[in-house]
């Protein structure tokens, strides 16, 4: 009666498969802290996000339009109800818009530049922002409007 040497029931085999499976890698990822940091950061988003709008009080119409994403905060031009022109949030005459643009605009004229023009703001107003805007060479120009809130 003679015991093979490589015989996986003798008391060698066993401990091998105990040995592999002391130091084997665990294959398991402990998902709770992730969840829990990732609901963090949703809330300081959710809380921030509201802040970092644009300062200037306009009551946008509503559209059907899809929103645009943009990986860069763009130049936004604001006209309100009393036909005020803003850039950014600094109030400017119409004659000025070009030259301040020129000189804030990073990428030279393929800079996105986005108009916003009260509900309420007289369209010849809007219109004529936007002309000497075009006028001057902006090609990446947008009106801001909020989604309807029936679709």
């Amino acid at each position: 009666m003679g015991m093979s040497v490589g015989s996986a029931g003798g008391r060698n085999g066993r401990r091998r498969g105990r040995r592999g499976s002391r130091t084997g890698l665990i294959s398991e990822i402990n998902v709770t802290p992730f969840v829990d940091v990732m609901l963090v950061l949703l809330i300081i988003f959710m809380v921030a996000a509201p802040l970092l709008t644009v300062g200037v009080p306009i009551d946008l119409p509503e559209t059907q339009a899809k929103a645009l994403n943009s990986e860069t905060q763009p130049i936004t031009v604001s006209v309100n109800n009393e036909g005020q022109i803003y850039l950014q949030e600094t109030e400017v005459p119409i004659e000025e818009v070009v030259p301040k643009l020129q000189a804030i605009a990073r990428s030279g004229y393929d800079e996105r530049i986005y108009v916003r023009g009260d509900r309420a703001a007289d369209y010849g107003t809007v219109m004529r922002v936007m002309a000497r805007i075009s006028a001057a060479g902006y090609r990446n120009l947008g009106l801001v409007t909020l989604q309807e809130e029936g679709n």
